[in-house]
This record gives structure tokens, sequence and C-alpha cells, in this order.
């Protein structure tokens, strides 16, 4: 069995009840709720929430809420990996079925697309090694000649070996999106590192992997989403 697992407390603090204001004209939750749903990968899209409103919004949605996260997994410092596992053990326990992959999607995922998670899924079944799969953006410049400001006010670079290096050269680099987490069901509970020799990056363009966390990055959202939205138009 594959489930969904959108992680969405009540209490967010830098832009109050982001889970459920409207974003592109429907509550934000509603758009990796639908993407979870047209993917047609999950046997089950289960939100877990402390919230009773943030469940109600959710079952408009579609997904299920089979459970209320306890409060020991809702405040400002519960793990994810915690949270994830949790759910994977209610929904066992509800079900009497045992899960076999489960993919993490957070409540802000907006820009997320169903090809999205059904091209990481395949990565995740490409190699028998592979534990997890994560989205993932590039660097727009070489992180390699990253500088930092020194106490005296002047600049050094990160890495200086790298000073002269043409840019060109230099390894391409990646970023967690904070996007979706595909995996194994042990590999999760049995608390692998989500980042090493055993993950795989999908890479989405760097223009969808927007992390919302500030009213300006929720508006910077907004205007992509209006444009992609605009684009699709044009091309239909």
């Amino acid at each position: 069995m594959h489930i969904a697992i959108i992680p969405a407390r009540g209490g967010s603090k830098r832009i109050p009840r982001k889970n459920i204001l409207p974003f592109g004209g429907q509550p934000m939750i509603s758009w990796p709720i639908s993407a979870a749903l047209s993917s047609g990968l999950f046997a089950d899209v289960v939100v877990s929430t402390d919230d009773d409103e943030i469940a109600q919004v959710a079952l408009e949605a579609g997904a299920s809420v089979p459970f209320r996260r306890p409060a020991e997994l809702s405040d400002d410092m519960s793990p994810a990996r915690g949270v994830i596992n949790h759910a994977i053990r209610a929904v066992e326990a509800r079900t009497g079925r045992e899960v076999d992959k489960v993919c993490c999607i957070y409540a802000t995922a907006a820009l997320i697309v169903p090809e999205d998670l059904i091209a990481a899924r395949a990565l995740l079944d490409g190699r028998p090694d592979t534990r997890f799969v994560f989205a993932a953006a590039s660097y727009p410049h070489p992180v390699q000649r990253a500088m930092y400001e020194t106490d005296q006010g002047g600049v050094e670079m990160l890495f200086p070996e790298h000073a002269k290096t043409r840019s060109q050269d230099l390894e391409e680099t990646f970023h967690d999106a904070g996007m979706f987490y595909w995996g194994h069901r042990d590999a999760f509970l049995e608390e692998h590192p989500m980042f090493s020799p055993y993950s795989r990056p999908y890479v989405i363009p760097r223009e969808r992997a927007q992390d919302i966390d500030t009213p300006e990055d929720w508006a910077f959202a907004e205007a992509l989403l209006a444009l992609s939205q605009s684009a699709q138009g044009k091309d239909h």
C-alpha cells in the first residue's frame, strides 16, 4: 500500500493559519491534496493535523483525516520524521495493512504537479538501493563561489580554492526544495537519514521551488502560479 502523508499543524506563526489561507483561489492545502489524488499513486492521501478546521478543509478537498496528531508532535520543535512515522503506524493500525511506500508532501507545496510525484516515484523504484527521493532544485550560481562578509566589513570566499575556477568547470549543486519526500516505509521508521548516498534528488524547475515562510514568499509564489496558469491557458 502506498500512501501520501501531508503534515499540517494549526500553529504556524510566521504566516498564521497558512495551511488553509486562500492561495490562487482555494485553500493552500488543497493544492498538494489535488496533486496527490490526481497522480493515481496512493491508496490514501492522509492529512496529519491537530486542528479541526484544517481537518475539515482537508476532507472537503478529498483527503482523509483518520486521526488527530498528538500534542507532543504539534509544536514548533516537532521533527517531521516523528510526524511521518506516527502517521504510518496510525494508518497501519486502522487498516490492518502494511504500508510499502510513503510520500510526505508539505501542505504549502502549492506548485507541485502530479507529474512530479509520478516521476519521483519512478526514481525510487529505479534502483534497489534507493531509500529516499526528494524534491530538489539547483542553485542559480555555483555555491563554490560563495562569499561571506567578515567582522571587519570585507569579504572572503567560502571556498578560496575556487577563486579562479571557471563557473562551467564547477559541479552543479542542489538544495532541498521542501516540497515532498518519497521513501520506503522501513527507511522512514528505521530513521535512515533523508540525505545520504542512498537518496536521489528529483530536480524541479527553480521557478516551482518556492519555500513559503513569509508574506513576501507567499506573494511571490502566487505570482508564479498566476504566470503558470496563464501560460497553460495560452498553450490550450
